[in-house]
């Protein structure tokens, strides 16, 4: 059975993910900062027949909480096959270029760029025994320096600079990340779950959890053939998927 680590699976976009991974028989270990949050969420799962899961203390933020998780994981499996770097945060406000807090920089970089560098190199041992491994960074359309640049664009008006940022970086790590990897069998790539109506957002966002899941389990389960070192956003590309970075 293939095994998948989700980082903030215990709600929101990240439980959807490890739902539809455990639904297709991959053994599920849910990442959550707060175990026992964690643990209802896989008592829900088990609750719908869902059985392949399995809570792990992870705090992205923390490098001993990263330490003993990988020690926990690797007493159970010696590889890995999917990793999802889904958990994130928005960053707070204002998200002013002129108001933006250093502190705020410094959490949100913390989380969406930091915990996934922290995550990504704790686990990539037990990812290349994997005969297929694949890494997904959830990342955001926003992030998108090429869209954000185009007055037609969206969301052209919505320029958080904290959270974009962020995101930016996460998405060069991707690049590097993918670059460094493409002489394996690695598959690396970004991808955008689409505005999502969720707690990040204040439910504002217009996606379902279903789909944003969807689109994510996509990149994740791509066989051989399938790219790698590329941005994905099918809310803004419904045809290909693939967006500029």
């Amino acid at each position: 059975m293939k095994s998948a680590l989700v980082t903030g699976a215990n709600k929101s976009i990240g439980f959807e993910v490890a739902k539809q991974l455990a639904q297709k028989g991959i053994y599920v270990y849910l990442g959550s900062r707060n175990l026992e949050n964690g643990k209802a969420a896989v008592d829900k799962l088990k609750s719908e027949g869902i059985d392949n899961v399995e809570a792990i203390q992870l705090d992205i933020t923390n490098d001993e909480s990263v330490k003993q998780a990988r020690e926990t994981l690797g007493n159970k499996t010696k590889s890995l096959d999917i990793l999802i770097n889904n958990a994130g945060i928005y960053g707070g406000y204002p998200q002013s270029a002129f108001d933006a807090t250093i502190e705020q920089f410094k959490a949100a970089y913390d989380a969406n760029v930091f915990g996934v560098v922290r995550i990504t190199q704790a686990f990539i041992d037990l990812l290349k025994n994997s005969s297929a491994p694949r890494i997904v960074n959830v990342s955001s359309s926003q992030g998108s320096i090429t869209l954000h640049s185009d007055p037609s664009y969206k969301y052209y008006d919505y320029k958080g600079v904290v959270y974009l940022t962020s995101k930016s970086a996460l998405n060069m790590y991707t690049v590097v990340l993918a670059y460094e990897l493409k002489d394996t069998n690695f598959k690396v790539n970004a991808v955008c779950p689409g505005y999502t109506k969720t707690d990040f957002n204040g439910h504002r966002g217009t996606g379902t959890l279903e789909d944003a899941g969807k689109r994510i389990v996509k990149y994740a389960l791509i066989d051989k053939s399938g790219p790698t070192g590329k941005f994905f956003s099918e809310e803004n590309n419904p045809e290909t998927g693939e967006i500029p970075w």
